[in-house]
């Protein structure tokens, strides 16, 4: 029987744990868990075997870390690896082996170096090399960034046709590290095409349950959890988690009911979690769920459901009728680009179309640059508006989320291009009710072509609710009579196909006067014909009070309270507070929208006024203090503190080159940073030393796969008064205690910060770290109070 067989109607139970086994059974504090497979194989096989006996169904391979970056240190290939460990795997009985994929360790662009397609060529020859070897199944696990995640789908869906599984990691408020919440994974993932999708690591089963009930209202495939033994704790030198096996099978019988189908343990999780798992739920049948059908697109950190609310599509990165956004495009100004999406943002959008189609331009390299830079600064949805399909799969490959494609229309060459594309990368479609006849007079003849393209993206595999129709507005200054026939024809869509819709709005004013009052009017009525979203303007302060006012009279803006809060201060003769022009935006903006393009220009300019320090104090440090602050609270993610802390950063340069005052000897404090020995995943690490060095600190960063007694001579050599040290496996945080026991024997009065995803206040204190930093911003928190008590 095949995995996909056996998932259609039973509940699925993973193994548990391999490197806490491993470290139980020989492996060292520095060693490579994947060279495990080929040094010491029958280990690896006796631990898959105690799970195979404990009832499990699958077994991962021992191969989290086996990608090319992690083992430039090894002795052994990946594929020499993955061929031991598959080998490993297949000895033990189990009914099914899974390929285990961890994250690659570095930062994605456009926060880090990693490109897309450096990802997608990782994971590709590690699961060529798994598919060989005849593993069942690919597992993609502990994954905190929604783009690695969808790189390393793409790999799998390119090169065979294993199932896939998807699993993210998930912290205790309810996001990964890089921001994402359970909704948007799942409506991504299950759009990418896998055949499940969950969480897995960093949490106990109790805190999981709410990211796996979330992810069930949403999910059309299998969910599955794969939760730790609760949190890490130090006694006598070893590492242990708190949760029993019985309180675990606890949670795994509550899960189970509400309709996960996937079970198995994560960190800290043995053979005896799994027997107990097993005894619990022998006998029981998957549960049915009922996951809600939405229309809805996604970026990194959000979703926009069409569902019961009134959509904005910013229209201002549209070349057409624009000379400054073309002559940027040319020019490759990406400035003026950041500046389109903030302000469109700030103004209201809910996504951004965008439209690099300029016949000079290479418009495929184009548009996928542009969405790079407009996922830096906005962290909307965007939609992807190009006639050729070249640039739309670009643009879609590149993009991180779940987008939107403009367009397709009822031409059946032009949907055999478009559909199978959307259908790889799981795209929502706008269908233009036009075919090789041209746009049909009459709503009749439109709602026929939203019919056929309809009916063919079914037969592609892409849902009813991944279709949104644009039943195409006509100049009023040229085919009157048609206009009311598009309103006719939104009203038709909805109502005979429970299609959403679409317009853009101002093509009704081309070529007349008043335009504004126009396409307001026009606006109302197609919002009160049953429009769902709306490509306009959203900088037009006529065009968004409809939007505002319609939201009121539809309900959706319950008691109004959105309406009174943007309009009561006119109404009570206040005049409105006017957001100044984006090219007018100071530097502390710049600094909070991550326009790091503007920034050395402007502080060149201010460095004739002012002194070097007094940019750092007056502006660099406020404008971060407010985006960490916004960070605290939940209003901006990790992504946007990273493209702040790097517009710092192109700042700092100049800064620093400007003069005395900002040179070493007036750093506020020497910081010495390292992942430890063992580990090579520093991205962690690699963030707390961008904001460190912005807030003014010394950083010396060791790097990765760091030895104590490296951490130990830097910090003699540069007399630095704080380390940080960061791990992010729990294999290697013993390692971390080793380096703080060395460093308090040699320098005692140094003092010590920890952070890393199997970390927590606890497990910090018991290795006798002085500090946990729980993120980046915490680190900065730490080193001022270290250094200015």
């Amino acid at each position: 029987m095949k995995f996909r067989e056996f998932l259609a109607g039973n509940l699925a139970l993973f193994d548990g744990a391999i490197g806490t086994m491993l470290q139980e059974n020989g492996l060292k504090p520095g060693e490579l868990p994947e060279d495990f497979n080929i040094t010491n194989g029958d280990i690896v096989t006796d631990i898959h075997k105690q799970y195979v006996l404990a009832g499990s169904d699958v077994v991962t391979t021992n191969t989290f870390g086996a990608n090319e970056l992690k083992l430039q240190h090894s002795e052994c290939s990946v594929e020499q690896v993955i061929s031991a460990a598959a080998g490993n795997a297949k000895a033990s009985g189990a009914r099914f082996v899974a390929l285990g994929l961890g994250p690659t360790g570095q930062l994605m662009e456009p926060v880090g170096s990693l490109s897309f397609e450096q990802a997608v060529s990782l994971y590709k020859r590690q699961i060529v090399a798994g598919a060989e070897c005849g593993c069942d199944l690919i597992i993609i696990e502990t994954v905190s960034d929604l783009h690695e995640a969808k790189a390393a789908v793409v790999a799998a869906k390119e090169c065979c046709d294993l199932p896939v599984i998807c699993s993210l990691s998930f912290q205790a408020d309810g996001r990964t590290f890089m921001g994402t919440d359970p909704v948007t994974a799942a409506v991504t993932l299950q759009g990418l095409g896998v055949d499940a999708l969950g969480v897995n690591c960093s949490l106990g089963p109790d805190a999981l349950i709410d990211v796996a009930r979330r992810m069930l209202e949403y999910s059309k495939v299998p969910v599955i959890v794969q939760a730790n033994a609760g949190l890490p704790k130090e006694k006598q030198g070893k590492t242990v988690f708190d949760v029993s096996p019985e309180r675990y099978a606890g949670y795994a019988v509550k899960l189970a009911e509400m309709g996960v189908r996937l079970i198995g343990g994560c960190c800290g999780t043995t053979p005896e979690h799994i027997r107990e798992i097993k005894r619990v739920l022998v006998g029981k049948e998957p549960v049915k769920t009922n996951p809600a059908a939405v229309t809805a697109c996604t970026c990194a950190v959000g979703t926009v459901i069409f569902n019961g609310r009134t959509t904005v599509i910013g229209e201002r990165i549209n070349p057409t009728g624009k000379k400054k956004l073309k002559q940027a495009l040319r020019e490759r100004d990406w400035s003026y680009i950041a500046r389109e999406a903030v302000s469109q943002t700030k103004s209201g959008a809910d996504i951004l179309d965008v439209n690099c189609g300029l016949p000079e331009l290479d418009e495929a390299a184009t548009l996928a640059e542009v969405i790079r830079k407009a996922q830096t600064v906005t962290t909307l949805p965007l939609q992807i508006d190009s006639s050729d399909p070249t640039a739309i799969e670009a643009g879609v490959r590149i993009y991180n989320g779940k987008p939107v494609i403009n367009s397709v229309n009822g031409n059946p060459e032009t949907m055999a291009r478009i559909f199978p594309i959307a259908k790889k990368y799981g795209a929502l479609v706008v269908g233009l009710t036009l075919d090789e006849s041209g746009i049909p007079g009459t709503a009749a003849g439109r709602v026929k072509i939203a019919q056929c393209i309809l009916n063919t993206a079914l037969e592609y595999g892409i849902p009813k609710e991944d279709i949104i129709i644009d039943c195409l507005v006509l100049a009023a200054s040229a085919q009157q009579a048609e206009v009311m026939q598009t309103l006719k024809a939104v009203r038709m869509v909805k109502e005979q196909l429970g299609l959403k819709t679409v317009l853009g709005v101002s093509n009704v004013s081309f070529g007349l006067p008043g335009r504004d009052a126009l396409n307001s009017t026009f606006l109302a009525a197609a919002l009160g014909a049953g429009l769902d979203s709306a490509i306009l303007n959203p900088c037009s302060e006529s065009m968004m009070q409809v939007i505002n006012s319609f939201k009121v009279l539809s309900c959706e803006d319950v008691d109004s309270v959105g309406f009174i809060k943007k309009y009561a201060a006119q109404n009570a003769g206040t005049p409105a507070v006017s957001r100044p022009a984006a090219s007018e935006a100071s530097l502390k903006e710049l600094i909070i929208d991550g326009r790091r393009e503007e920034i050395a220009a402007r502080v060149e300019a201010m460095l004739s006024e002012i002194s070097p320090m007094e940019i750092i104090d007056r502006h660099f440090i406020p404008a971060l203090d407010h985006v960490g602050e916004k960070f605290e609270k939940g209003e901006i993610f990790l992504p946007q503190l990273l493209q702040s802390a790097e517009s710092v950063k192109a700042g700092f340069k100049l800064v620093r080159e400007a003069g005395s005052g900002t040179g070493e000897d007036s750093v506020k404090g020497k910081i010495v940073l390292a992942t430890v020995r063992g580990d090579i995943h520093d991205i962690g690490k690699n963030i707390a030393g961008m904001l460190l060095e912005n807030y003014g600190f010394g950083v010396i960063d060791l790097g990765r796969d760091v030895d104590a007694e490296q951490v130990v001579d830097a910090v003699t050599s540069h007399g630095a008064g704080l380390v940080g040290l960061s791990a992010l496996m729990t294999t290697t945080v013993k390692m971390m205690g080793e380096t703080i026991r060395l460093l308090r024997q040699t320098q005692p009065g140094c003092k010590i910060m920890v952070g890393g995803a199997v970390l927590n206040p606890e497990y910090a204190r018991d290795v006798g770290a002085d500090y946990y930093a729980r993120d980046a911003r915490e680190g900065v928190k730490i080193a001022s109070e270290v250094f200015n008590p």
